[in-house]
């Protein structure tokens, strides 16, 4: 049996809409369907503004741009995240400085935080690790009492909660991802919410070349001017309208990804007491946008599972260890819980349509490597 990391998920009504848009002959690059994404992330998720891009790390790097974050600022990061959320400050010429996880959810930990707060901090870019929030309150309250912006890394939470409150209307902008094996896909792509007027302005102007738009660009007679330096960093109306269609299931996607978590963990443990599967901290809502467990003899298991055709992958490796931050920028970072945590971590093949018979062999054959 071939069990794949992960399966897009789509259906019919993701064909039909994107064939109508192709068959439309127009408003591929730009259009209505771009807008109408953004109004039902911002509703989904609570925010006044929702602003598309074409990455989840080019809407990251222009929210910092969008918040002045640049030369000389420092930003804490973790390490135990893809390399996207620690480079966005290098791109804007500030400084990522690491701090450690705490074990309950795999995130930042607030009293680390406040540890490395200098007078040269301007943010802090949580991650909610794999669709489990991170102590997202207790930051919140660090970035308000010392004056930091807070930018929540929400790229694989789409639909996440703590306390019923949604993860993205926490921080002062919040990024999300939209690439192919996030909750919700449209390929490629992200977004940033916030509820800032002034932001959002700014983002506007950022994604488009700096252009000051009164109406569609391809279609209006009038000229446009540029008043700032801005990127090409537009989603197209073609992926907006897959968009669209996918975000109408989310809830669905995200109930099933939590039926085949329960499963699946429960015969994981009827197997072998060698596999921990972390517990989800009270009134936190975990989207598992990956299913991590921590594995003894861990890199063994990922062998045996891939000889026996299951598909793994260790997420993350930690950033402040790669050849990049380590032996070019010289970062010396000594991160215990980061470095323990990446020992033991395994993502294992989770994705809606994912088979009882297909979670029975991943359970039989981990099951079997521990006997």
């Amino acid at each position: 049996m071939n069990v794949p990391l992960f399966e897009i998920y789509n259906d019919e009504e993701d064909v039909k809409l994107v064939s109508e848009q192709i068959a439309s002959g127009k408003f591929w690059a730009v259009g209505s369907k771009v807008t109408e994404f953004e109004d039902m992330i911002a509703e989904y998720i609570g925010t006044k503004h929702a602003i598309t891009f074409n990455s989840g790390t080019s809407a990251l790097h222009a929210a910092l741009l969008a918040h002045g974050i640049g030369k000389g600022d420092e930003v804490i990061v973790p390490s135990f995240t893809f390399i996207a959320t620690v480079n966005s400050p290098l791109f804007v010429g500030a400084k990522p400085i690491f701090v450690d996880i705490e074990e309950e959810t795999f995130g930042l930990n607030p009293e680390l935080v406040e540890e490395k707060i200098t007078k040269n901090t301007k943010a802090i870019i949580p991650v909610h690790y794999g669709g489990c929030p991170c102590k997202i309150k207790a930051l919140k309250d660090i970035a308000e009492d010392n004056d930091l912006v807070l930018i929540e890394d929400a790229a694989e939470a789409f639909g996440a909660s703590v306390d019923g409150k949604n993860i993205g209307t926490f921080g002062d902008s919040n990024i999300l991802s939209f690439c192919q094996n996030k909750i919700i896909t449209t390929g490629e792509g992200g977004a940033v919410v916030t509820d800032s007027d002034e932001i959002y302005e700014k983002l506007k102007l950022i994604r488009s070349h700096g252009r000051l738009e009164s109406g569609d660009y391809f279609s209006t007679v009038g000229l446009f001017d540029y008043i700032e330096l801005g990127f090409n960093w537009r989603m197209s109306n073609l992926t907006a309208t897959l968009g669209i269609s996918q975000i109408k299931k989310a809830d669905k996607i995200i109930e099933m990804r939590k039926n085949n978590v329960e499963y699946l963990s429960k015969r994981i443990l009827e197997e072998t007491d060698e596999i921990t599967i972390p517990e989800v901290p009270q009134g936190y809502n975990h989207v598992y946008q990956l299913f991590s467990v921590l594995a003894n003899k861990r890199d063994e298991l990922i062998d045996y599972l891939s000889d026996n055709g299951i598909s793994s992958k260790i997420y993350f490796d930690p950033v402040h260890k790669s050849e990049f931050y380590k032996n070019r920028l010289k970062y010396d970072d000594v991160l215990p819980v980061t470095e323990k945590m990446h020992e033991k971590t395994i993502t294992l093949p989770m994705f809606p349509t994912l088979t009882t018979e297909q979670m029975d062999y991943m359970a039989d054959t981990i099951g079997k490597f521990y006997k």
